[in-house]
């Protein structure tokens, strides 16, 4: 059953110009995440706006908007590329035995990411 499902976009361009800011980046992202963002060369802002969003949307899904730790929700992503929801934490407890579904997108100068909220049950 769902439980919430959120939507969010972000400006690319917008990602361009904090890309540089590595206080921005070390403030919102992981390691693992500033590492990913770092090894697309030059599609690090169109990673970096995916990846923003991606918390965005979780936070809608959650109902709550952004009323957690965002490194709590890390965004990885399978062999194949596809994204998901790493959490840990509080954030962790919160969503307890629900499942989290993620997808992201993006095209004409905009990220976009939808996430799922389901119930275990």
């Amino acid at each position: 059953m769902c439980k919430g499902i959120g939507l969010d976009v972000c400006e690319i361009a917008r990602m361009e110009k904090v890309l540089q800011d590595d206080r921005f980046l070390t403030r919102y992202f992981t390691s693992g995440e500033i590492d990913y963002i770092r090894s697309r060369g030059t599609g690090a802002a169109r990673s970096l706006a995916g990846l923003f969003a991606a918390r965005e949307a979780l936070g809608k899904a959650l109902g709550g908007g952004i009323d957690f730790d965002l490194k709590e929700a890390e965004i990885c992503h399978t062999e194949s590329g596809a994204p998901f929801y790493r959490l840990s934490g509080k954030l962790r407890e919160r969503v307890g035995d629900n499942r989290l579904f993620l997808s992201v997108s993006h095209d004409g100068g905009i990220a976009a990411a939808v996430c799922l909220l389901e119930s275990a049950s």
